[in-house]
């Protein structure tokens, strides 16, 4: 009988010190806290008509508030890195594939899988690490005026730097991202000896120093001081619709022209966003990044901000349907990035300022 007994007390013993360990562990360690129903969005992205009433109707569909940081993409990079695991932001949201690439070198990004968006956003215009993907897209074409200028003079990228276009091409700054990742995509395809001999052709053809942005390499063009501008096709999309009239004058003066057609193909980038590596709502942001590559966000980037949908069953607006349809290059829009340190240096030894 004392056998038994003891036995009883000493079952019950270890039961209690069980049950207690388990709540000191509790104590301990406490469960993570929940996400809240927001997502933090750091951007530079300068279309708030646009993007905010996609935010709504994010927020209106699953309850999640949308908090919105503006700046250039270098300094919310930079904010980021300064801010580090305090930092509040979860995506970060981009024009260029080459700045998204710079974003993922800085290790401010985090891989992130989703099989909405790989179902969405074709493999091209998707990080290899899958640290970004692509939301919207842009040709990067060549523009011309109309009445000036026959379009079957036009053919390649290529064909710019021969000396028949001398003082004849209007471009942008080499600084700027735009002109830096076309390049690289040429480093891709054509190799670092022809792309550069190519960015000297294009220095020595220009019609004045790059100046401005894309807008304005159009307007040069309209005016007479060059005959073709290489740009992004969105602009003479916003141009169209600009409540400028001198804008839409302008832009109805000029032609797109789509070049390498039977060649490499047109170059083209995305505006894309990645998650944060610190980021304190990741399943908000993987749900809104989801969103934005469903049919009807890209249906709205596409008719409202002239950019070609990413998403292949989303149709482009009439514009961009008006313009025709083009074969773009074949490379997976990473090697932008791998090849932008390279691709800065061929163009300041071009003097392409």
């Amino acid at each position: 009988m004392k056998k038994v007994t003891f036995f009883l007390l000493s079952v019950l013993l270890s039961t209690t010190v069980i049950l207690s360990g388990c709540g000191a562990n509790q104590a301990a360690a406490p469960q993570k806290q929940a996400e809240a129903k927001e997502v933090n969005v750091y951007t530079e992205r300068h279309y708030p008509d646009i993007d905010d009433g996609l935010y709504k109707a994010f927020t209106d569909k699953t309850g999640i508030k949308v908090n919105i940081i503006k700046a250039s993409g270098a300094e919310l990079i930079q904010r980021i890195k300064t801010e580090g695991a305090s930092s509040k932001a979860d995506i970060f949201f981009t024009a260029d594939a080459g700045n998204l690439a710079v974003a993922k070198e800085t290790g401010i990004l985090q891989p992130f899988k989703s099989a909405v968006l790989e179902k969405n956003v074709p493999a091209n215009f998707r990080d290899k690490d899958n640290m970004w993907a692509g939301l919207t897209m842009r040709a990067r074409v060549l523009i011309y005026d109309k009445e000036r200028l026959n379009p079957e003079q036009l053919s390649t990228y290529e064909d710019l730097a021969d000396p028949k276009w001398k003082g004849r091409i209007l471009t942008r700054s080499g600084s700027n991202i735009y002109s830096q990742s076309m390049l690289a995509s040429f480093i891709a395809i054509n190799g670092e000896a022809k792309s550069k001999e190519w960015a000297q052709g294009i220095v020595s053809n220009m019609a004045r120093k790059p100046e401005g942005n894309d807008r304005d390499q159009a307007k040069g063009v309209a005016a007479g001081i060059g005959d073709v501008a290489i740009m992004n096709t969105y602009y003479l999309g916003q141009m169209l619709n600009s409540k400028n009239p001198d804008e839409v004058n302008a832009a109805k003066k000029l032609g797109v022209f789509f070049p390498n057609q039977n060649t490499t193909g047109t170059h083209v980038n995305v505006s894309g966003a990645g998650i944060v590596k610190t980021a304190p709502n990741v399943a908000n942001a993987v749900k809104l990044l989801e969103f934005l590559s469903e049919a009807e966000a890209q249906g709205t980037f596409a008719g409202a901000s002239s950019e070609y949908p990413v998403n292949p069953a989303v149709e482009p607006s009439a514009l961009m349907k008006s313009w025709g349809t083009f074969k773009m290059q074949d490379i997976n829009l990473s090697v932008l990035g791998t090849n932008n340190k390279k691709a800065v240096q061929i163009l300041n030894e071009a003097g392409w300022k």
